[in-house]
């Protein structure tokens, strides 16, 4: 196993870091805040230190002001908790209902989710009408994502990406908060003939066909079927619902890794077991026809298979990052063999002149991987549990600190070394340097705080982080 895990690591040991990087960050969103215009889209990613936009779909803005909230939450410095509310309100509702993208966990979960939470926290005084509009946000997100569906040949079916409905993505693991949210709130997709179609089936169907297809098990299924490497995109046939053929749009090929993909399917399937095992998941729901038995039915024949795919993304992780637990972008990557061959055991450096890292995969990364562990911990006896949450802490003090975090007032990401596109060469590349790195983008910004305020609320013995109510009866 190439990433050397520091099993002596704690949360509380993090804290200084952790809070140095939210100094950091305060600057960080400020910048943004000052300078970006709205009429310019969203920011994506840094050129020469400075956001960008990147047009291809709308997926980043709920991490630009979910940005602000959780420096709210992990400060309590109200100038932030006031750029994330009002943004939200004013620029936050088109994504809502959205027909055009899978990205809905993204960006509504990320916003009004979150500010739903610290409502429920008392971290916002307790105001009827904002709960309610931001429960609706969520409500009408969620069933909106789960209309994107394309049905299979053996009924079940999935969320089909912006790409069209022969396109599953594994990246939309994730995004499927945003069914959860809306079920727990008591929501339905109302379809044909008022048919009321529940959200938590969709959810379930679509993790269970990104499971099946997009996650590799080391059981023959090509050539090139390794334990744990996942395909970006599955493609099917959408005239009789058959499986086709893997694809990969961000990644180097179809029969590679792209660890961003990976990383994403490690902390979609953690989180949706945390969901699945929470209180509220197994609650009955009215508003969707579902009963007490078949929800809790459901939910334990498929967690079995989240936690078959947890397991096996995050130990092909684990074994394809470097040292420092941080990924080359790409586990098949085509100049990978000019570098040094024990590459893997060593550090990463960003500064090399074949392949880029992205840093992004690891924050990521490191937040399934803790909460994999913390949800084997709980649930089952297993020397696994350890690992990989001390792993994903490893990870976290890796990017907590430099060539990683940026310290450079005058550069507006957080992250550094975070990668894009590299097939389609989006990612800027510096004069005298050979591949990207130095840039940030939106999503690994986010996803850093996001996993320092989880490993700082822990240190504090502050609520567990989720994006869904543990409790929602209170």
């Amino acid at each position: 196993m190439p990433i050397k895990i520091d099993n002596k690591l704690t949360p509380q040991k993090l804290v200084p870091a952790i809070e140095r990087m939210f100094e950091l960050s305060a600057q960080k969103i400020s910048s943004i805040e000052k300078t970006w215009k709205p009429a310019d889209g969203t920011p994506v990613f840094t050129v020469k230190g400075r956001y960008t936009s990147r047009g291809w779909t709308e997926w980043t803005q709920g991490f630009q002001f979910g940005s602000a909230i959780l420096q709210f939450d992990a400060t309590g410095d109200t100038r932030f908790l006031d750029i994330g509310r009002s943004k939200t309100v004013e620029l936050m509702a088109s994504h809502v209902s959205h027909t055009g993208v899978h990205d809905h966990g993204f960006n509504n979960v990320s916003t009004y989710g979150n500010l739903l939470r610290l409502l429920h926290e008392g971290r916002i005084e307790r105001n009827d009408r904002e709960k309610d509009f931001y429960e609706l946000a969520l409500k009408v997100s969620g069933a909106v994502q789960a209309a994107r569906w394309t049905k299979l040949a053996d009924g079940t079916g999935f969320i089909h990406s912006f790409n069209g409905a022969h396109s599953l993505f594994v990246d939309t693991i994730r995004s499927c908060r945003s069914l959860a949210v809306a079920h727990q709130l008591g929501h339905a997709l109302m379809g044909e003939q008022d048919a009321k179609i529940s959200l938590l089936q969709r959810l379930v169907e679509h993790a269970l066909n990104t499971a099946r297809y997009s996650v590799y098990y080391g059981e023959g299924r090509d050539a090139y079927d390794v334990r744990g490497r996942t395909t970006h995109e599955a493609v099917f046939n959408v005239a009789n619902g058959v499986f086709r053929c893997p694809n990969s749009q961000q990644g180097y090929s179809p029969f590679s890794t792209w660890t961003r993909g990976l990383a994403w399917a490690i902390c979609g399937f953690a989180e949706e077991l945390e969901f699945l095992n929470s209180t509220g998941s197994r609650r009955g729901n009215e508003a969707d026809g579902s009963s007490k038995s078949k929800n809790v039915r459901l939910l334990t024949s498929a967690a079995a298979e989240f936690e078959k795919a947890a397991l096996a993304t995050a130990d092909f992780y684990l074994t394809n990052s470097c040292a420092d637990g941080v990924p080359m972008w790409d586990s098949g990557a085509p100049n990978l063999h000019r570098l040094p061959s024990n590459y893997l055991n060593k550090p990463s450096d960003p500064y090399n002149a074949h392949e880029p890292v992205d840093s992004s995969a690891a924050a990521i990364a490191a937040q399934g991987l803790i909460r994999l562990g913390n949800h084997l911990a709980a649930h089952r006896q297993s020397p696994l549990a350890s690992q990989f949450r001390q792993a994903g802490l490893t990870i976290a003090r890796t990017l907590l600190t430099e060539p990683y975090l940026s310290t450079n007032a005058m550069h507006q990401g957080l992250l550094l070394h975070s990668v894009y596109h590299r097939p389609n060469g989006w990612d800027h590349i510096a004069p005298g340097q050979k591949v990207p790195n130095g840039e940030s983008s939106m999503w690994g910004d986010y996803h850093l705080r996001e996993l320092a305020l989880l490993i700082l609320r822990e240190a504090k013995g502050l609520p567990y982080l989720t994006f869904f109510r543990a409790d929602p009866k209170s």
